[in-house]
């Protein structure tokens, strides 16, 4: 995803501090900065190199939507290794201490990496939508190597729209040797907008409701065969309506992180010209928020499953060194 300060003019913004200084109350709130910043970083690597590991070692797990969830890590995992310590710098001191060259490669991997994670949640969106919605034709049309094709294809695609992006706009030749700005015109801008923003987003917000929709809907006609019955079954209708709450609850954390940490940053965007002289400071701060987003993905998209908490489990505790450890049984009823 496209995380940027947009300079419509194409000339670079003068430095916050000439001479690259800037005052902490005490050298241990410095510190504590980049302690704060490391903890996040090895805290989104790490959680995100679960999940990759997860999903390769065992054979159980080698499934399409898995393909998907093991993609969004590794994008994730990758912004956590190269964009988001840069960034921490970048808050940290007044100025860059990058020079242009590493500053162009900086914004490419930023681009291509957000980008690649933004439309990795949006084929999950998908998937979960045609898998729920009609579950023979996708165990039918929908294979490892179909899954595998979309993710190479969302990766080749990102990197052409990002280089284009880049070039049209001169970041190549990039002037500003004091600060990581790529230039972005109006029409880039727009069409960014929409490529990044408000395309995933309907797209996840429409699949997610209808899910929702569909996961109470069969829950509704669970309960409604049970009362049927001469005797109830109270344990399986309690499973019913623990699977409806289960449903909903990750869904509706899924789309409300997902906005939250996506929003803000564009809502910064719109509104440059009324920010003015505030505009660095604040869009710094909304792509801070925007990053956390690859913090939070192995979180959602992971430990809320039950598989998960017994893999990571066995990665923790060295059980995949052993012979033959990738055919242990790590899906339960439930997941």
């Amino acid at each position: 995803m496209i995380l940027h300060d947009v300079n419509i003019t194409g000339d670079c913004l003068q430095p916050i501090n000439s001479t690259c200084l800037k005052i902490y109350s005490s050298m241990a709130a410095y510190v504590s900065l980049y302690v704060f910043a490391a903890a996040v970083v090895i805290f989104t690597v790490c959680g995100n190199l679960l999940v990759i590991i997860s999903v390769y070692h065992f054979k159980q797990l080698h499934t399409p939507t898995n393909i998907l969830i093991i993609s969004l890590a590794i994008s994730d995992c990758l912004v956590g290794l190269f964009v988001m310590p840069v960034h921490s710098m970048i808050l940290i001191e007044s100025c860059s201490l990058f020079g242009s060259t590493f500053c162009s490669l900086y914004n490419m991997i930023n681009f291509q990496l957000t980008f690649v994670s933004v439309y990795n949640i949006s084929f999950i969106a998908v998937d979960r939508y045609f898998a729920l919605s009609n579950p023979f034709l996708y165990s039918k049309k929908v294979s490892l190597l179909l899954a595998f094709i979309i993710t190479t294809h969302v990766w080749i695609v990102s990197l052409f729209y990002n280089c284009a992006l880049l070039y049209f706009n001169g970041n190549f030749r990039n002037k500003c040797a004091d600060k990581c700005v790529p230039s972005v015109d109006e029409v880039w801008s727009t069409i960014d907008l929409v490529v990044v923003f408000i395309l995933p987003c309907a797209t996840i917000i429409v699949l997610y409701l209808k899910v929702f929709f569909i996961a109470r809907r069969h829950a509704v006609l669970i309960r409604a065969a049970f009362k049927d019955r001469k005797h109830l079954d109270v344990q399986n209708n309690g499973g019913s309506m623990r699977l409806e709450r289960k449903a909903a609850k990750v869904i509706g954390i899924l789309v409300s992180v997902f906005l939250i940490c996506l929003i803000p940053y564009y809502i910064c965007m719109l509104l440059f010209d009324v920010l003015a002289q505030s505009y660095d400071r604040v869009v710094n701060t909304m792509l801070t928020l925007f990053f956390l987003n690859s913090t939070m993905n192995p979180i959602i998209y992971a430990l809320f499953y039950p598989w998960f908490q017994k893999s990571m489990k066995l990665i923790l505790t060295l059980r995949i060194c052993r012979t033959d450890s990738s055919l242990i049984n790590v899906l339960s009823n439930d997941s």
